[in-house]
């Protein structure tokens, strides 16, 4: 029998797996227990609320993009590639993690507890922050005008991001997020660069 934390995995990656559904229909923990061939009782015996089971993906999520934002801010000196990384990395985690697209963009979390929205908000304010210190970088080693309004620009590459997922989930999970990337970058990178020249 599987331990009480493998088992609370398998949960979540059950969970992850039914919102790779490009049909995208709600998901019941009837559906869910069935698909993990156990009683709702079951389920409930992990998590208290279906809530709680989105609030682990979240937390998966925010582990999975933090720890190698945070690594690339470390080992990267220059603030320019810090950003191409950190925005390459939100657009391949979403081509690999279909599920957890449909997290970020809140659409699995329509009908879903208000709170779970708040966290999805709260975790790309994080990602917008980060952006925002890799301008700084970039600012300070003269790459960008240092007037350059580096929380306009982190909100930018955000959006671009959140576009990039948006078109991948309602594609169908056709159009891949990485698709365009390298025609993309250098467009981004001359918006970002521009105002050195301005």
């Amino acid at each position: 029998m599987a331990k009480p934390g493998e088992r609370k995995l398998q949960i979540l990656q059950t969970l992850a797996e039914m919102l790779e559904n490009p049909k995208g229909e709600k998901i019941t923990t009837a559906a869910l227990a069935a698909k993990l061939d156990c009683s709702e009782a079951a389920l409930y015996r992990h998590f208290a609320s279906k809530a709680q089971m989105f609030e682990g993906l979240i937390e998966f999520i925010e582990s999975s993009l933090f720890s190698v934002i945070n690594q690339v801010q470390a080992e990267e000196t220059d603030g320019i590639k810090q950003i191409e990384h950190i925005v390459a990395l939100l657009l391949r985690f979403a081509q690999k993690n279909r599920g957890m697209t449909r997290v970020l963009i809140g659409e699995a979390l329509v009908n879903e507890n208000e709170r779970l929205q708040a966290r999805i908000n709260a975790l790309l304010e994080k990602v917008e922050a980060a952006l925002k210190q890799s301008l700084r970088v970039a600012s300070t080693q003269e790459r960008v005008d240092a007037n350059l309004d580096v929380g306009a620009m982190a909100n930018v590459l955000v959006s671009y991001a959140i576009g990039r997922w948006q078109a991948y989930a309602k594609s169908g999970f056709v159009r891949e997020p990485l698709a365009q990337w390298p025609q993309q970058w250098p467009m981004l990178a001359v918006a970002i660069l521009a105002s050195r020249s301005a």
